[in-house]
């Protein structure tokens, strides 16, 4: 049985939210608190967090940023009652895998779920035939999910290593946006979202521009490719 943590203050909302996932079959341990939030992050492990922004206590941000530093691979989908990118970009660069914007359909947060945890469950069955990938002076050891560049490690949200590996894994060939998006998010993930290019901005601005680099690239209307030296 998956089991799910649902971090939302909205008691009717957060009622509604539980109901439909237990019809799913899954175990939905609800809080209304981000510091009370915390503490139980601190002592289960869940399949998925459902997380909103705004939080008495602690704000969704910050529990997001601080869940990271113990545990990069739990899908975190994070609900917002504004459609703002700035938003979405603050929460993706906190390590949020997906975003709602309230009002939204239940059955499409039941699909993310799915989409994201069957990902999620995938990337660990999936066989490497070299803990290590090089490309250029990049280093990706696939065993500890460690990225160096130069020799300097490089801290990658989950999401945002999934990209990279997948592109250092083409070897220099072009990757499609949609197949991308499709790989890392599955089908249930909108492929006309701006989400990929916010990935991939943060991904230079980690991986290239601190080195003088320009390595991760976009043929427009196409998709990306990694340009080795």
């Amino acid at each position: 049985m998956k089991k799910i943590l649902l971090i939302e203050d909205d008691p009717d909302l957060n009622h509604n939210i539980k109901e439909a996932l237990q019809a799913e079959g899954w175990q939905v341990n609800t809080v209304f608190d981000g510091l009370l939030a915390e503490k139980m992050l601190l002592k289960s492990k869940y399949d998925c967090l459902i997380l909103d922004i705004n939080l008495p206590g602690k704000n969704g941000y910050d529990i997001c940023k601080d869940f990271r530093q113990f545990d990069a691979g739990t899908p975190v989908i994070m609900l917002t009652a504004f459609d703002e990118l700035e938003d979405k970009v603050k929460g993706f660069d906190c390590g949020a895998d997906d975003y709602l914007t309230k009002p939204f359909y239940m059955r499409e947060l039941i699909l993310r779920i799915n989409s994201l945890i069957k990902r999620t469950e995938n990337l660990h069955k999936l066989p490497r035939n070299e803990p290590v990938i090089k490309a250029s002076d990049i280093l990706i050891n696939t065993d500890l999910k460690k990225v160096t560049r130069q020799g300097v490690e490089i801290n990658l949200t989950p999401r945002e290593y999934q990209i990279l590996l997948r592109l250092l894994e083409a070897k220099g060939e072009l990757v499609a946006k949609k197949a991308l998006i499709k790989e890392i998010w599955g089908t249930a993930f909108d492929a006309n979202t701006n989400t990929i290019e916010v990935y991939i901005n943060f991904l230079r601005k980690k991986i290239d521009k601190p080195f003088g680099k320009n390595s991760i690239r976009t043929k427009v209307g196409y998709g990306y490719y990694f340009e080795s030296d």
